[in-house]
């Protein structure tokens, strides 16, 4: 165990004499690229507009209980502070994966790879470290943020001024007991060597605080993972990478899930479950007592005529406050997951599947109370569960989508152009590629998900889940949309039964719907945040009511997206043929008493073409760091030269 704090470590100022101009750290969640679903998947109560903190009409006539209320409301961390954070010493990192956990007065937000602590109006509680992060010779504003390297303990990502590398850090994910008052920050950390290149161990390290102020001192705990999995004989040998960690609580344990792939073979080892004590967590223990469950070989999917399968993202479940626990079987922690991946249908081929399932698997872990003994003894059962159907979804549409990049979606033009005077020469591609690339990019469509389950919540006595699927809008075309279920659960005698109490979709004609994350009260109101981009609509965070009695309400924007993604991942000439604009990969939600804080990815500012060049084309004024859009050499940015994400954090009441 280690301690640490919400403060920047130690680090050599970047600047223009650095060794490597490196940008990007490499993308380590496996999801992988799979055919759009040929059919058709209809609903006709779906929602057919979209406004901005208000409601819209549904063809069903139907409206959920909730009448959700958007309070305060602000843009959380985005890829300026991530890129700028500990003197410049970072990565440009797509997506940003979302965590986000309240409590106490307190909004705790991390993204890849970065970290922030807001009161409940969005002003930072961290110290300013402006004056430190000195950037390119500047002092240089990141509202505050800190990098995870730092918070974990770690050395930068890369010294610029050496080109040595630390640890890799990704998906971060967060939650706030309100039982035992300790905020925890869980993520997937990867040993590299100082060239860059992974020794292939992998562990999950998980921050505790010490009290319930999430700005003073944390406990760190180290959870190795890169063994686990089928054994290291079977059919998809380890070591593996214990990648997608997600995070859930019961009365008992926190508990934390991973996806396990081989590193030096194809398909996929099961999800795994490790179950932390977490009294023993939230009192600071040298050792917790912690014990691992593989989820391979245990689920039977009709389709298979018998043959078993491993869970795939099985997704831990959390609660709100402190009396909404499932105390059953001695203390019982629930999950959920879905089956229409490879992963969870063709595991060792690592691919053949048809990407639709018209099931989900509910999952509990009970005798959890065992887990304050010297003798944990936990029992792991699934039920498979008939469901509507849900399918891969087709790409997110943007505003714009296919066409040419305008001087409105800079870095695209930027690649295209060849006839702008730089200071590296005529044509503006110079500022950003040794060799002249191709002039042919176009704006992109963002990545939907795949199929796997997304956050679990187990309130008022049931299990609430949504996931991505291809969704055909009032009987039209495929679009990207969300199926949402919900589950009543019981293990009375130790037993696990489950059924459907609700299930639907949600969705939009002529826009898409990623991302979905379902926070709920613990008397059974619950809001959905999600991604929201459409024809004529840039990348927006989106919000809707859902409840166990009519299901969700219609479709409000809590923050209107203002200019297409410009993401490295969206264009050929940095990432190759076809590209793949990540996005997102997870949203979140927390909720705080009667409240729900959502937060989710979207573009948060415009910034036209000579803004983003400023300098380097030739301008007198604006910042000394290609594309940041700021005004000045060590202001605050609104983007970096090749992204454009943000991130809104909310707070509604339903």
């Amino acid at each position: 165990m280690g301690t640490s704090t919400a403060t920047t470590g130690a680090f050599t100022p970047s600047g223009s004499n650095d060794a490597t101009q490196t940008e990007f750290v490499g993308e380590t969640d496996d999801q992988a690229a799979t055919p759009t679903y040929p059919g058709t998947i209809t609903d006709r109560g779906l929602s057919n507009g979209h406004t901005s903190g208000k409601s819209v009409s549904v063809h069903s006539g139907q409206k959920a209980k909730s009448k959700p209320q958007l309070g305060s409301s602000f843009e959380g961390l985005n890829l300026f502070q991530q890129r700028y954070a500990r003197g410049g010493n970072q990565f440009t990192v797509e997506p940003p994966d979302q965590a986000l956990c309240v409590g106490n007065g307190f909004v705790l937000e991390a993204v890849n790879d970065v970290l922030n602590v807001y009161d409940k109006n969005g002003a930072s509680q961290l110290p300013d470290n402006t004056a430190t992060n000195i950037v390119s010779g500047f002092p240089t504003d990141v509202g505050h943020a800190v990098d995870l390297n730092s918070f974990f303990g770690y050395a930068p990502a890369i010294n610029r001024s050496t080109g040595v590398r630390a640890q890799s850090i990704t998906d971060p994910v967060c939650l706030f007991d309100a039982a035992t008052q300790r905020f925890y920050v869980a993520v997937l950390t990867l040993e590299s060597r100082p060239n860059g290149s992974l020794t292939l161990v992998n562990h999950l390290d998980v921050a505790v605080s010490q009290t319930a102020n999430p700005t003073g001192s944390w406990n760190i705990y180290k959870l190795d993972v890169t063994n686990d999995g089928t054994n290291t004989g079977g059919a998809n040998p380890g070591p593996y990478l214990g990648d997608y960690p997600h995070i859930g609580a019961d009365a008992n344990g926190i508990y934390l899930t991973t996806n396990a792939y081989p590193w030096n073979s194809g398909g996929f080892a099961g999800a795994q479950i490790y179950a932390l004590s977490k009294s023993q967590l939230a009192a600071g223990a040298a050792t917790v007592t912690t014990r691992h469950i593989d989820t391979s070989g245990t689920v039977a999917l009709p389709s298979d005529a018998g043959a078993t399968q491993p869970g795939f993202t099985v997704w831990p479940a959390q609660s709100p406050g402190t009396g909404s626990f499932e105390t059953a079987a001695n203390g019982t922690e629930y999950f959920m997951s879905s089956t229409a991946a490879d992963e969870a249908t063709h595991p060792v081929a690592g691919t053949g599947g048809n990407y639709v399932s018209s099931t989900v698997v509910v999952w509990a872990l009970t005798n959890t109370a065992s887990l304050g003994t010297s003798t944990p003894a936990l029992s792991l059962s699934n039920r498979v569960l008939p469901s509507e159907t849900y399918a891969i979804p087709p790409k997110a549409h943007q505003k714009g989508a296919g066409t040419t990049p305008t001087t409105d979606t800079p870095q695209g033009y930027c690649i295209n152009d060849t006839t702008t005077p730089t200071i590296a020469g005529v044509g503006c591609w110079r500022l950003l590629f040794g060799g002249q690339p191709a002039h042919d990019e176009v704006v992109s469509t963002p990545d939907s998900n795949d199929t796997r389950m997304q956050q679990v919540m187990y309130a008022n006595g049931k299990l609430w889940g949504a996931l991505d699927t291809a969704l055909n809008p009032d009987a039209g075309a495929q679009r990207a949309g969300i199926a949402w279920f919900i589950v009543k659960p019981s293990t009375t005698s130790g037993s696990l039964s489950a059924k459907m109490a609700l299930q639907g979709y949600l969705g939009q004609a002529g826009h898409d719907l990623t991302y979905p994350a379902i926070g709920v009260t613990a008397s059974g109101r619950g809001v959905m945040a999600f991604s929201a981009t459409g024809d004529t609509q840039f990348p927006s965070a989106g919000y809707a009511a859902i409840d166990a009695l009519v299901g969700t309400g219609p479709i409000s924007i809590a923050a209107e997206g203002q200019a297409t993604d410009d993401g490295f991942t969206s264009y050929k000439a940095q990432v190759g043929s076809p590209p793949r604009t990540r996005w997102g990969d997870y949203s979140a939600a927390a909720v705080d008493g009667s409240s729900i804080w959502i937060a989710s990815e979207y573009v948060a500012h415009a910034c036209d073409y000579a803004t983003w060049g400023g300098r380097f084309l030739g301008a007198t004024t604006g910042d000394n760091k290609l594309g940041t859009c700021a005004a000045s050499p060590g202001a605050a940015g609104t983007r970096a030269a090749l992204g454009n994400w943000s991130t809104r954090v909310s707070q509604v009441t339903p």
